[in-house]
């Protein structure tokens, strides 16, 4: 299910009219009743303000002020491409990258500074794999940074003013052995799969991404390998669902010391909706450590809507509240 089929499903229920571009069917206009207007771009509408929104499209500069309020956010730098510190003075630059990440020990993180869907973010073992990973993101982008590598699981949690939405842990792309299939024909299985559930998202299958196939190496693994019946053989590192993730949802069971803390994130960056991506090994109990990776001004929940009828239904909730905020010009609450 898209998120403009589910703005369009809740709009009606608040008496809203929704002006889709028919072509992609991704930008619209609605006009509420009481005659106010808004727009939206796929996941993003004008529920969060202008400047927020921007700073967290910059892990740079959201993680150097989310630590500055006391959150215990990813270890890590950002480096530029050599056409941007030949403009900048003191720009660290592809170099000083490995450097640095020399001197937190690998594995580490390397990611572009403002791209979303997981997109290059990659585990680095080695210095060969770290210049690899850096051309590749330097092709498209300016900047990247180098994270500290933290173990635990990840978790999004979707916030909506005072209220968490849902609360999801993302698994990275794996495929299941039947004792027959090669490693590409699960995948080709598990491709037909999300279609079939109505993920728009295509997995990249053999050598259009690189991360699998270095994955599968790590494993001592190739595209040819048949996995045994019931063997998990993991093909990414980064856990997003628009790169093959599934979600286990934990929106009814996660504990209020993390519902306290994302909400707080949230309003400290001066955002109204959130996705919050934490490390932390559960968070069911009692809040004893995590590792704050990321907040998105614009989560995108389609993925995670079509997991499950229960997701869904959160999903519609989110965007019922949104459009009701935005119609009415004031803060939800419980």
């Amino acid at each position: 299910m898209s998120i403009t089929s589910i703005i369009k499903k809740v709009a009606l229920q608040i008496g809203a009219t929704v002006l889709v571009e028919p072509e992609y069917e991704l930008v619209g206009h609605i006009t509420f009743k009481n005659g106010k207007k808004s727009v939206f771009s796929h996941n993003k509408l004008d529920i969060n303000g202008f400047g927020s929104a921007e700073l967290v499209k910059d892990k740079a500069y959201s993680n150097f002020f989310l630590k500055q309020f006391g959150y215990k956010v990813s270890e890590g730098k950002t480096f530029f491409n050599d056409k941007l510190c030949a403009k900048l003075a003191n720009l660290r630059n592809i170099d000083d990258g490995f450097n640095y990440a020399k001197s937190m020990g690998f594995p580490v993180i390397v990611k572009p500074l403002n791209l979303s869907h997981g997109i290059l973010v990659t585990k680095v073992y080695n210095q060969a794999e770290y210049y690899d990973v850096a051309d590749k993101i330097f092709k498209i982008k300016s900047g990247l940074i180098v994270e500290k590598f933290y173990s635990g699981n990840d978790y999004r949690i979707v916030v909506l003013d005072n209220e968490v939405i849902a609360a999801y842990q993302r698994i990275p792309l794996f495929v299941v052995g039947n004792g027959r299939s090669n490693v590409l024909e699960l995948l080709q299985q598990k491709q037909e799969k999300f279609i079939s559930l109505g993920r728009k998202n295509l997995i990249k299958l053999e050598f259009d991404d690189f991360r699998i196939d270095r994955k599968l190496k790590t494993q001592d693994l190739n595209w040819d390998s048949v996995i045994p019946n019931n063997q998990i053989v993991y093909l990414l590192d980064n856990a997003n669902l628009s790169s093959g993730g599934e979600a286990v949802d934990f929106s009814e069971t996660i504990h209020p010391d993390f519902q306290k803390l994302t909400i707080n994130i949230t309003k400290d960056i001066g955002l109204r909706l959130a996705g919050v991506d934490i490390l932390t090994h559960d968070i069911t109990i009692p809040m004893t450590d995590y590792t704050l990776i990321e907040v998105n001004g614009s989560p995108g929940l389609d993925h995670y809507a079509v997991s499950s009828k229960a997701a869904a239904q959160r999903v519609e909730i989110l965007y019922l509240k949104i459009l009701k905020a935005l119609e009415n010009d004031i803060a939800v609450t419980r």
